[in-house]
């Protein structure tokens, strides 16, 4: 039996529980029961911490986890990414007080708080930079004005906090993270773990995309196609109106209402768009 680890709370836990919901995979129909066993697809649920995922499936005691990228390298743990589940995405930057440090190459020496040491340390590294990391839990932006720290490294989003508490963002981001399906390095990929990650695949291609249809007459089909070229090209059908085709494409979600304006304008008619609850590609 797969044994999958998945974020029992936080940011992570109801999309990745939504998301294998999607992918046809039963889950826990309370949020206080920590395992879910699904016998029809020979697979077990644990729902973990999310800052241990990465450690268990590391070790091998699990087959796969969905956690963040922070959290994975923050871990340290013998584990890779798999696949790029599309969700809890955050910025890790640097911050400090405008006078006191204004680029990356500023850090040398200083003091560095942040929740994430894991990931800091790997950056600094990379970039041969030398700094003392404090780790502090939780909120970090009150470190510099307590005395704690020169600098701080956290998520970043509108930066309406850090400004709150005096500082701004140093240099470019030290990380774009988001979640991930993991698993431990090097480990096989069997039958129950592929069909996983297809089906996973599926559900994010179901969330890109858009089924569009629409009547077009055969004359203007060619500048049609070019408008929805589909993933391996659109399916077209004659219909009964002498000189028209059916036409149905795949169409990213993002891009449809410009799409069906610009098919419209060609003089296509019957416009439909569906969703797409699941697929394979």
């Amino acid at each position: 039996m797969l044994r999958i680890a998945v974020p029992n709370k936080g940011i992570l836990s109801a999309p990745a529980t939504a998301m294998l919901r999607e992918a046809g995979y039963q889950q826990r129909p309370d949020d206080h029961e920590l395992v879910c066993r699904d016998p029809d697809n020979d697979v077990e649920f644990l729902y973990l911490r999310p800052r241990d995922i990465a450690t268990y499936v590391g070790s091998g005691d699990l087959d796969l986890g969905i956690t963040g990228r922070d959290l994975l390298i923050d871990a340290g743990s013998p584990a890779e990414e798999v696949l790029d589940l599309g969700f809890g995405g955050a910025t890790f930057r640097f911050a400090a007080r405008p006078e006191t440090v204004a680029g990356i190459e500023e850090l040398v020496g200083r003091r560095i708080a942040t929740a994430y040491p894991g990931v800091v340390t790997k950056h600094l590294a990379e970039r041969g930079v030398t700094a003392d990391v404090i780790r502090l839990d939780g909120a970090v932006e009150n470190a510099v004005r307590l005395g704690v720290a020169d600098v701080i490294a956290d998520v970043v989003s509108t930066g309406a906090t850090l400004r709150q508490a005096g500082l701004t963002p140093v240099g470019e981001p030290i990380l774009e993270s988001s979640a991930i399906l993991i698993r431990r390095a090097a480990a096989p990929a069997d039958g129950t773990v592929a069909q996983l990650v297809r089906r996973l695949q599926g559900v994010l291609v179901a969330r890109r995309y858009v089924m569009l249809a629409y009547d077009v007459h055969a004359d203007r089909l060619d500048a049609a196609c070019a408008l929805t070229p589909g993933i391996e090209g659109p399916t077209i059908s004659p219909l009964h109106r002498e000189g028209w085709v059916a036409v149905q494409a795949m169409v990213a979600r993002a891009e449809v209402h410009k799409t069906m304006d610009e098919l419209y304008d060609l003089g296509a008619r019957a416009i439909l768009v569906t969703d797409i609850h699941a697929c394979r590609l």
